[in-house]
């Protein structure tokens, strides 16, 4: 080596105040800025954080001044994450968008002296690296990432109604071109390392095994040739498309449309982005920063902004784990058995080996087994054209799969499966028999939507051992996974579930047993109320629009179609003999459901199915119904959205005076990650508070008049509305489990 004073491993001559950041200097002429937050999993960038940056900062400045720093390395001592980003409680807590703007323009500045510095910056970026830990590395002259499969970088900040606001939504569009940031800033999605490459992101992806001394060897090589970042060649209609003016109002308009028609117009975060971007481009840096400190003030202060800050953590408190007693802690899942193959089996198979578990399928057909491991196979296949796994790596998860006729294979499973077809009698011998193989200390579940967990419980010689595990279909995209407690579940079975849903990237909300559980319970009125609407003479695609345009992703008939008429017919008549009249099928319902339409599964349903096509209405549902409207008396979209959404808020109320769960903040969970309830409404019941429970027993009151009393309102609204109090009053998320 040429230069031994920049040589690799030398020993640190002093460091700044313990702290994250913290600042050490090594006799090299290198210097290590490393982020360790304390007590913490991850690195967050709380105010405390800019502070000690700043601070560092300076003393960078200094020291390259008087020749003792020649480059610095920014790295993490979190061994799966860099910078996760900013402190969400902190951007919860603004209501002023003055005191927004202006927090932007603190962490802009920030990161300005850091982009200024008078030499070479390298981010090293192993693990995760989120919103303001992307926004600094963005602040620095070369960026690097370690090839782990853990190295995920994404500017997620419109996911919280809100823009990179740190220098993100300006610096990215100069980095990589205005098409490739607005992918990523519009989405909020995230890149591997080897994606940023390919964008122009980072400036290389260096193993992982020796990331840190390969980085610094880079930053030896750029002080010594002092060789400017290289940038990947643009075409010519890339060129014209992004640095001319007129270029940039197509490429800008033609986003705002593929914006309006994801969105419906209901998030204003990614049409702020679009602005900013617009305006900014072709300005000088500081000006353009600017534009996006006050869009930043403006969205952080929105009711959109802190209802998805809302969901945000209660997704983050959801991870958490459920709390057991000390002798009682959840048991790792390292072989999981599934028994009942095909499609939900083969996803459940999928999803697990996907995360390191090794899979036991049996069914009593070969076919089945044969169908669930060929939906595996597919299911990695995705995968790996996602470039989220390698081809050896997705075969070698395949691997972990195996299957079947008999119950050899499960005897060591820490937990086993049971998803056979829906009928009481069939689940309750199945597990009887699971049972019999498995050892004492293995965890069963079943994975039902509608049967009964407690009723099952009585096949079984240790029903401590057991409960439900809901799986929403299809398991790879839907994150609910609702777990069910019966009357005799322990809580350690309860925590072993709990902890393998959060492993698989799930989302789990405990439930007590009880028909429809959660979700199906509270969609079912829902589903019912659309038939009835129908049966008064509104249109199919009346119906649905009124829903879309609420928020929800399809409306109540598509998704009847989606999920199939005849499970929703099913799942009808069990709440309907469960909770009687009130939820008696709507006779619009019953009528479609005895011409045997199976919905999309069968090319036929609410609407008509050829292929890959775009379905359309089918117009002959008309003529197998009986309509009770006169002419010009057909409900209004209005009413249509009223109804719809006061069904779902009136179940969710006797959902709570029933127990099955505990908290509002719960039910809301479930709803937003298991129905696609929109996110930028904070959950149903977040929404029904800022109605008011009084306003709330008023409409339904005039709903009972009208159409019946499946709208008498739920005695525990009338109890809020006369305690002037709210849901999430009534009803807060325990501070520990």
């Amino acid at each position: 080596m040429e230069n031994e004073g920049l040589g690799m491993g030398s020993v640190a001559e002093r460091a700044t105040a313990q702290g994250s950041p913290r600042l050490l200097k090594e006799t090299s002429g290198i210097a290590r800025l490393v982020f360790d937050t304390p007590e913490k999993s991850a690195n967050v960038l709380t105010g405390e954080a800019l502070d000690r940056l700043a601070e560092a900062l300076a003393e960078i400045r200094t020291g390259s001044e008087a020749g003792e720093i020649q480059g610095v390395l920014v790295v993490s001592e979190k061994p799966s994450s860099f910078i996760v980003g900013a402190d969400v409680a902190a951007i919860a807590a603004i209501d002023d968008p003055n005191e927004g703007a202006q927090a932007a323009r603190a962490g802009q500045t920030v990161f300005r002296e850091l982009e200024q510095l008078p030499v070479p910056t390298v981010a090293a970026i192993h693990g995760v690296c989120m919103g303001g830990g992307t926004e600094l590395a963005l602040a620095c002259r070369y960026r690097l990432a370690s090839d782990s499969a853990k190295t995920q970088i994404g500017l997620p900040e419109v996911q919280l109604g809100i823009l990179p606001a740190w220098g993100g939504t300006t610096r990215l569009p100069r980095l990589i071109g205005p098409k490739q940031a607005l992918d990523l800033l519009l989405t909020g999605r995230t890149v591997t390392g080897r994606k940023a490459k390919r964008l122009g992101l980072v400036d290389e992806v260096l193993p992982a095994e020796q990331f840190l001394e390969l980085a610094e060897a880079f930053l030896v090589e750029r002080i010594r040739d002092g060789r400017p970042p290289a940038r990947a060649a643009r075409g010519v209609g890339t060129r014209l498309l992004e640095d001319t003016a007129p270029g940039r109002r197509i490429l800008i308009n033609f986003a705002r449309k593929q914006v309006l028609e994801r969105t419906g117009g209901h998030y204003p975060a990614p049409l702020r982005i679009l602005e900013v971007i617009g305006s900014s481009l072709g300005r000088p840096l500081d000006q353009a920063l600017e534009l996006e400190a006050r869009a930043a003030g403006e969205l952080i202060a929105s009711r959109i902004s802190k209802n998805l800050v809302h969901v945000f953590l209660l997704r983050e408190a959801a991870k958490k784990g459920v709390k057991t007693a000390a002798d009682a802690p959840p048991r790792e899942v390292n072989r999981l058995g599934v028994v009942g193959a095909g499609t939900m089996g083969g996803g459940i198979a999928q999803l697990a080996a996907y995360h390191g578990i090794e899979v036991r399928l049996k069914d009593v057909r070969q076919e089945a087994i044969s169908l669930a491991l060929r939906h595996a196979s597919e299911l990695f296949e995705g995968v790996v054209r996602k470039r989220r796994l390698s081809e050896r790596e997705a075969d070698q998860a395949m691997d972990r799969i195996s299957g079947g006729l008999e119950y050899v294979g499960l005897g060591p499973a820490d937990l086993v499966i049971e998803a056979v077809v829906e009928r009481l009698d069939v689940k309750r011998q199945v597990l009887s028999e699971v049972e019999a193989k498995v050892l004492d200390s293995c965890v069963v579940a079943t994975n039902t939507s509608s049967l009964s967990v407690n009723q099952m419980s009585e096949a079984l010689k240790r029903p401590e051992r057991f409960l439900g595990m809901h799986f929403f279909n299809p398991v790879h995209k839907m994150p609910l996974i609702e777990i069910v407690r019966s009357d005799r579940t322990e809580s350690s079975a309860i925590a072993t579930v709990y902890a393998l849903a959060v492993r698989l990237g799930k989302v789990p909300v405990v439930v007590r047993d009880g028909p429809g559980f959660l979700v199906n319970r509270i969609l079912s009125p829902y589903l019912n109320e659309a038939g009835y609407l129908l049966g008064e003479g509104a249109k199919i695609e009346e119906i649905d629009e009124a829903a879309r345009s609420f928020g929800m992703p399809m409306g109540p008939l598509r998704l009847m179609d989606e999920v199939g008429i005849d499970i929703v017919r099913h799942a009808g008549e069990t709440l309907h003999e469960a909770f009687g009249p009130r939820l008696a099928p709507a006779p619009a319902l019953i009528q479609v459901g005895e011409t045997g339409r199976l919905g999309r599964k069968g090319a036929s349903g609410f609407y008509r199915y050829a292929g890959d096509r775009d379905s359309e209405v089918d117009e002959s549902i008309y003529e197998l119904i009986e309509t009770s409207a006169t002419d010009g008396a057909s409900p209004t979209p209005e009413e249509i959205q009223d109804r719809l959404v006061l069904a779902m808020i009136n179940e969710a109320a006797r959902v709570l005076s029933d127990e099955i769960v505990t908290s509002a903040a719960e039910l809301d969970l479930a709803m937003i990650m298991g129905t696609g309830f929109p996110p930028f409404r904070g959950g149903l019941l977040r929404f029904a508070d800022e109605i008011h429970p009084r306003a709330l027993v008023e409409r339904l009151d005039y709903w009972e008049g009208q159409v019946g009393p499946r709208f008498s309102p739920a005695p525990l609204l009338r109890e809020l509305a006369l305690e002037d109090r709210g849901f999430y009053e009534a009803f807060p998320r325990p501070s520990a489990r």
